[in-house]
């Protein structure tokens, strides 16, 4: 399979499996409420999060790592690619111990910090099952995906992952209908997702000429402790609010908070698989030091990703509490609409979107040392203003935290970007973040008339319709008024690329009439019409 065919392949299984996990992510915690309750779900999500914990223990070192394979892959180096498979994995087998360390540790402990009594025996069952496909990933999962991706395969693992999310979903629907308990479902799905690395580690054996007993003198992973504030801060950032919540909150607002990060995570994460491509073009105009070119295109890029970010989040500001409504009816042990929270955590992961330019070129710089306070002090934002407010405000409190650590994170790294990498482009950032928020503004007031509420899915998906009707209009505007020769630019392109579709597939239909025109059956000719 050739580079442009991987490539095809990566993003479709990618976007697959983004847009089934975004689904199926629906589906689950909707059976759990109407089942077992906010408290029960609350507890799951709690659990998964304090679970997620360990990855801090990662320190950055698989990212490490995919870099490390990309050389001796592309050299056959069948001995060097063992080495760092083999230290990798040594590595994260350490990681998993330390995890089941850390699960037991949980298991006598954390019963006695949430609030809710489920007693000890109930909330220790649920961690060890919930825990047993977490170590599995560590111990021999990781190094084995890592490999995959490298080697322009993550294809095979896109497919594994798609598929056992749906066997998964398929399962817990089931059992669930049945009546089995909390603990049965989460068993199987620790068992089912426990097939994925096992899957991958028979394909790398088949596929790949591996000696996992080699012997190494010297560390064959080159900067393996690179990225240690950002990985950190990263984990941080992802798992500050749940901690805060179970510690500070309730289990009932743990729930709360995992219906509204379900559906905004899931539209920034499949947001972002859109722009994957961008970062290897970036870091080669780096490498080749083409100054002009890379200001030109990060300009592009910029401007894009600001764009696409407001339309993609103005949408889901307006339309996230109409559909928390309609997913949660019927469930009414915890107050699941909540307005200011949805707003505030709605701009906090639009932020987050909104940095990954400057966050972008960071990183193909290597400016790794240089920036790494940066991430440490979003890191402390988030936790302590999280921390302090959560007493006071609760969900708003933690979306406050949020929201701060994003806003100086994003503020930072443009202007470094402007002073050392892309330079003079904090005006042009400041500029973009005006006509962000005269679209939002504008945005919001246009779709007031639109009454948002709905008592089913159908008549939220035609709400969804015209709020997005709306907002592509008034950002078209607003765009050919502020930035016009970027706008005609992009109107041209789109317009050349769905003309070349276009005459593709004209092409691909006269072949096609052509070649079953031609065709013989039994020696005789068979005769094609068409309309």
């Amino acid at each position: 399979m050739n580079r442009g065919k991987k490539l095809a392949a990566n993003t479709i299984t990618s976007l697959t499996f983004q847009i089934t996990t975004i689904v199926c992510g629906f589906v689950l915690p909707r059976l759990i409420l109407q089942s077992f309750g906010s408290d029960v779900n609350g507890l799951v999500n709690s659990i998964t999060q304090f679970l997620s914990l360990i990855a801090f223990l990662e320190l950055g070192v698989g990212s490490v790592v995919q870099s490390s394979l990309y050389k001796p892959l592309s050299q056959n180096d069948n001995n060097e690619i063992s080495k760092i498979v083999v230290s990798a994995q040594k590595f994260f087998r350490r990681i998993a111990l330390i995890l089941l360390c850390y699960i037991i540790v949980l298991i006598i402990v954390y019963p006695l910090l949430v609030k809710q009594d489920f007693g000890w025996i109930y909330t220790a069952a649920l961690i060890a099952s919930i825990s047993i496909s977490s170590f599995a990933q560590y111990y021999f999962g990781v190094v084995d995906r890592l490999l995959l991706t490298a080697n322009q395969r993550g294809y095979i693992q896109y497919t594994a992952q798609t598929a056992t999310l749906l066997l998964n979903t398929a399962a817990c629907v089931i059992l669930i209908h049945a009546g089995a308990t909390i603990h049965i479902v989460k068993l199987t799905t620790s068992l089912i997702y426990l097939a994925r690395p096992l899957f991958l580690r028979l394909y790398i054996n088949k596929h790949y000429k591996l000696d996992r007993k080699i012997k190494y003198s010297g560390e064959p992973i080159k900067q393996k402790w690179n990225g240690i504030a950002q990985h950190v801060a990263s984990v941080v950032l992802d798992n500050t609010d749940t901690v805060v919540l179970t510690l500070f909150s309730t289990l009932s607002n743990v729930s709360i908070y995992s219906v509204y990060h379900t559906v905004i995570y899931g539209v920034k994460q499949l947001f972002l698989s859109t722009t994957n491509g961008i970062h290897a073009l970036l870091g080669e105009l780096w490498a080749k030091k083409e100054k002009e070119t890379l200001a030109q295109t990060f300009s592009w890029f910029e401007w894009i990703l600001h764009t696409g970010t407001v339309f993609i989040f103005g949408c889901t500001g307006i339309l996230v509490l109409p559909f928390v409504s309609v997913y949660t009816d019927g469930i009414n042990d915890a107050q699941y609409i909540q307005p200011l929270f949805a707003a505030l955590i709605t701009i906090a992961h639009a932020g987050h979107c909104l940095r990954l330019p400057y966050n972008v070129m960071i990183l193909v710089a290597g400016h790794y040392k240089q920036t790494q306070h940066n991430y440490i002090i979003a890191a402390v934002i988030n936790i302590v203003v999280s921390v302090v407010a959560v007493s006071s405000f609760g969900l708003v409190g933690v979306a406050i935290g949020t929201l701060a650590a994003m806003t100086y994170q994003t503020i930072w790294m443009a202007w470094y970007n402007s002073q050392n990498l892309v330079r003079g482009t904090f005006k042009s950032f400041i500029c973009q973040i005006a006509v962000d928020t005269i679209t939002v503004l504008i945005g919001v007031i246009a779709t007031i008339w639109i009454p948002l509420c709905s008592n089913s899915i159908i008549a939220w998906a035609v709400m969804a319709v015209e709020v997005a009707l709306i907002w592509v209009i008034v950002i078209v505007v607003i765009n050919f008024i502020f930035y016009r020769e970027k706008s005609f630019k992009l109107a041209l392109k789109v317009k050349g690329v769905i003309m070349n579709m276009i005459n593709v597939v004209k092409g691909g239909a006269a072949e096609v009439i052509k070649l079953c025109w031609n065709i013989n059956f039994n020696g005789k000719q068979v005769f094609v019409y068409a309309c």
